[in-house]
């Protein structure tokens, strides 16, 4: 199978991080080996499959190697995307060991909860597994005379590390070594489900049992202004509403604040669990049931009715003076997460305006 291949009609699959590095470690072992350049090697994949995978680049000398290669995430948005994964292998003393460690750009690990040791290089087991496996396949006559030590680095990875998740969860100085199957699927909901109950994990590591869910970067930064609470409390669910307080109900939080804008918080509060763009759309006519439930005169409710967008609802709201209307779709919000919850989470919901202001809450305080 090409990792780069690309099926006529669909979205083009990628390969991970620890593919990139099992890649490398096998590359940098084979020219140790052979003492020749190496441009291609075959990965095997945990499910046994296999991948193909070029090398950028690779320098070896007689008992070291140093091979790297370009991380294809495929047609799915990554910010490692296009980012060089160099692996250097070298020869030890350690009859028969493979070490595995993390250099420059790999983030270390600085908070319990994440299934890696504190102290350690933020390598997955996955890959560490795919790695050993990896380099046995070619590597069994050099370790019936040596060990072998592997540093992954990512010349890059601590400034792409600032635009994930990692400084929240306590892996700091770089990007995480991902993979569970080796590839990428494109638009995968699992990486971003798995990221959200890390996190989780990661609170309640912390001593903590309380969180605050909010859909993206500018509802979480409003959030810290007004709630007073660890930094790994603050979890961004994106689009996966439900998923995220079932989890939370799961292993045990007790309180949830939800905060958000009116276009998704009025998705939540009609019962879509999943409220990406694309996967569903506002109801103007839910909104304008909302304002009839305000007493909102009948031009009022038609206008809303015809709205272009959630945010053309906000402004005439707020032009025609509706009263607890945005009260009204934080508990619309609150009723569906308290049912995906089953009733096990406190939930306090929180609307902001653009600005940043609260314009509605529920419970009311």
């Amino acid at each position: 199978m090409e990792a780069d291949s690309k099926p006529k009609g669909k979205l083009r699959t990628g390969f991970t991080t620890g593919t990139s590095a099992a890649a490398g470690a096998k590359a940098c072992v084979l020219s140790i080996l052979n003492q020749k350049k190496i441009d291609l090697v075959e990965v095997t994949l945990p499910k046994k499959s296999k991948v193909q995978i070029k090398i950028e680049r690779c320098e070896f000398n007689s008992d070291a190697a140093r091979c790297s290669v370009i991380k294809d995430g495929g047609d799915d948005p990554d910010v490692t995307h296009g980012a060089e994964i160099c692996t250097e292998v070298s020869l030890t003393d350690r009859l028969g060991k493979i070490e595995i460690d993390g250099g420059q750009g790999v983030g270390k690990v600085t908070k319990p909860g994440l299934g890696l040791e504190v102290g350690s290089a933020a390598i997955n087991p996955t890959p560490k597994k795919m790695i050993t496996e990896n380099i046995l396949e070619v590597a069994k006559d050099i370790l019936q005379r040596n060990g072998i030590k592997v540093v992954i680095s990512v010349p890059k990875g601590k400034e792409l590390a600032i635009k994930t998740d990692n400084p929240r969860l306590g892996i700091l100085g770089g990007i995480s070594i991902l993979g569970t199957s080796g590839i990428v699927i494109p638009y995968s909901t699992a990486s971003f489900a798995a990221a959200i109950r890390q996190s989780i994990d990661v609170t309640i590591a912390m001593g903590d049992n309380s969180v605050v869910l909010t859909t993206g970067g500018r509802s979480e930064d409003f959030s810290k202004k007004i709630i007073n609470l660890p930094d790994h409390c603050f979890i961004q669910m994106g689009d996966f509403s439900g998923y995220t307080i079932q989890e939370c109900a799961k292993k045990g939080i007790k309180k949830a604040h939800v905060a958000g804008f009116i276009g998704k918080l009025t998705k939540m509060g009609m019962g879509v669990r999943q409220t990406h763009v694309k996967g569903s759309k506002v109801d103007m006519q839910f909104l304008a049931d909302i304002a009839r439930k305000c007493n909102a005169p009948i031009e009022v409710t038609q206008e809303i009715k015809h709205a272009n967008t959630a945010r053309h609802v906000f402004e005439i709201v707020i032009g025609r003076n509706v009263n607890g209307y945005f009260d009204l779709i934080c508990s619309e919000v609150h009723n569906h997460l308290r049912k995906h919850s089953e009733n096990k989470v406190e939930i306090e919901v929180i609307m902001f305006d653009f600005d940043g202001n609260i314009i509605g809450r529920f419970p009311k305080q």
